[in-house]
């Protein structure tokens, strides 16, 4: 079943807007109205600085000023601790490097340095608004992108370049080795484009899939399944149930790898997933989880995933599959 403009516009710019576990698609007219409640909302609720050791905050760098970065707020309470990388891909690809703040703060108050494109256009210290992306009239593509696998892989660049740069606050601050990718929505199929890339670590895609029928319906974004080959790294899939409009898209996904260890996270919680919660919800538990026991080769973060008795194993509200370990 196709769903309208609006509905598929909607989907893949990473909204929350989406059918809520029950299977059935919304109509467009209640589409675009759970998502204008929901952003009002989301722009409404102010930053946190998660909940870990290190309270993080949110900032544009002069030096990397088409970006925004998460990072402790005092690097110095780091001591010898080095900052490992999360590279960001935002939901539909846009310029909003706001769009997952609660996530990615979380994420960066454990002791991370989190980096996406674009500007902060939400949450209620935005500093510009969403820009009109028009549809590609006659080609039969919904939307075009706002930012690029590209944009996404110049975090890596600029991270490492950093630690390096006489002057600069991360010299010798971060962990060159411990680098990992992960995306919503749109931005989990840019993080699968740049999953290739040697200096990367691990994969999360959240919410996301490559086209199950071949389409490519985003102008400026073109991903065909050939592109799982291109993997050398464990990777994580976490989805939204089959209210998610990307669910069949990533089963699919993981279905096909063979070649490296992965692991599916599946719960009724819609395309949206648990971004908007306050600290990200509980998807931002599991990817911080994840990118402990990867990158860090953190056990008791592995508990989370490893083993039949793992911690998702017990948890009534997900599904877990993994293969590959």
């Amino acid at each position: 079943m196709r769903l309208g403009m609006m509905a598929i516009g909607l989907a893949l710019l990473g909204s929350s807007a989406l059918a809520q576990g029950d299977g059935k698609a919304p109509g467009v007219a209640e589409l675009a109205q759970r998502e204008t409640e929901s952003r009002a909302a989301d722009n409404a609720m102010p930053d946190t600085p998660g909940t870990g050791a290190y309270p993080a905050i949110k900032e544009i760098d002069p030096t990397l000023a088409d970006h925004v970065v998460y990072r402790p707020k005092d690097l110095a309470k780091l001591g010898d601790r080095k900052l490992a990388v999360l590279v960001w891909g935002n939901g539909g690809c846009s310029a909003d490097g706001a769009s997952a703040r609660q996530h990615l703060a979380e994420i960066a108050s454990h002791g991370y340095l989190a980096i996406a494109p674009g500007e902060i256009q939400s949450g209620p210290d935005a500093t510009s608004t969403p820009r009109d992306r028009p549809a590609d009239r006659g080609t039969g593509v919904k939307f075009a992108v706002a930012t690029t696998w590209q944009d996404v892989a110049k975090g890596i660049d600029w991270a490492i370049a950093e630690n390096s740069r006489a002057g600069s606050p991360y010299r010798g601050r971060i962990a060159t080795d411990q680098i990992a990718v992960a995306g919503h929505s749109c931005g989990g199929l840019q993080a699968l484009q740049i999953a290739g890339d040697k200096r990367i670590r691990t994969v999360i895609v959240h919410n996301s899939g490559i086209f199950a029928d071949g389409s490519n319906p985003i102008a400026g974004i073109n991903v065909e399944k050939s592109l799982l080959e291109t993997l050398h790294t464990p990777i994580l899939y976490v989805l939204g149930g089959r209210g998610d409009v990307a669910w069949p898209n990533g089963t699919d996904d993981y279905a096909r790898i063979t070649s490296v260890p992965a692991v599916l996270v599946d719960g009724d919680v819609g395309h949206g997933g648990t971004f908007r919660k306050p600290d990200g919800g509980e998807v931002a538990g599991f990817a911080l989880a994840w990118l402990d026991w990867q990158l860090r080769g953190d056990r008791q973060a592995a508990k989370l995933f490893a083993g039949a008795d793992c911690g998702l194993c017990k948890n009534p509200k997900w599904r877990i599959e993994k293969k590959g370990f």
